[in-house]
């Protein structure tokens, strides 16, 4: 068995573990911090326990149930924040493998936070990174201004008015423009590579070849790389991405 870090898993995908958050928002409701992926599109399969996913978009406000067995995913650009009614766990999985991890989200900060750069990365900091076993403080603080920002995006855009939504998005696009060279490479890397290595085989085929069945291997990770980590929505047990 070869090791699993040198391929990465199919289609460039990334994947964790997640065990949402279990404590109140100033709004009232139980779990995670609202956020918008920019390149990413993020889908769940629902292990254990019940709850939602609350979205934004431009075609507004949506609450979709999760129990077990259901798979939800969404594209880029939606804003969502999970709600946990008890135990929910989910297996997320995420586009473009490790780019998530490389800074694709941005929290629903109140807009005189998001309008400065610094302002932003000291409000949306954790110490040490989040790592298993430190105090929840910082992640639940920075929840709770996120979902501040959330209740004004949604009421705003319930009220049919769409311009705060808007300049929430050129506001993710102002923070996060510094890091899309970085980005590239791991897209290069992950999700183009996988596709091209699919053209490859097509185009073999084609020919009536197939070197790549020659070169086979089975792969698994036999536990998570690392457990308990502080996320946007919950504590994660994490598996490498390429």
């Amino acid at each position: 068995m070869s090791d699993p870090q040198t391929v990465p898993l199919p289609g460039g995908v990334g994947l964790s573990r997640l065990c949402v958050y279990d404590t109140v928002a100033p709004d009232g409701a139980v779990g995670g911090t609202p956020h918008m992926h920019l390149c990413c599109a993020e889908g769940y399969v629902v292990r254990g326990g019940s709850g939602l996913v609350q979205t934004l978009t431009l075609s507004g406000y949506r609450e979709t149930p999760l129990v077990p067995g259901a798979v939800v995913w969404f594209a880029p650009g939606t804003i969502h924040r999970l709600v946990n009614h008890g135990g929910l766990e989910l297996l997320v999985l995420m586009q473009n493998s490790g780019l998530p991890e490389a800074g694709d989200a941005v929290l629903t900060l109140p807009p005189e936070v998001l309008a400065d750069p610094r302002s932003y990365t000291a409000a949306v900091a954790l110490p040490l990174g989040g790592a298993p076993g430190t105090d929840l403080t910082a992640a639940y603080a920075r929840r709770d201004l996120a979902v501040e920002g959330f209740g004004r995006l949604c009421r705003s855009a319930q009220d049919g008015d769409l311009t705060p939504l808007r300049e929430f998005h050129r506001a993710a696009v102002r923070l996060v423009r510094p890091q899309i060279e970085r980005w590239r490479a791991r897209w290069a890397a992950g999700a183009l590579r996988a596709a091209e290595e699919t053209g490859e085989q097509l185009d073999a085929l084609e020919r009536g070849e197939a070197p790549h069945l020659s070169r086979a291997e089975v792969y698994a990770f036999a536990e998570p790389d690392e457990r308990g980590r502080q996320g946007m929505c919950g504590l994660l047990d994490t598996y490498p991405v390429r």
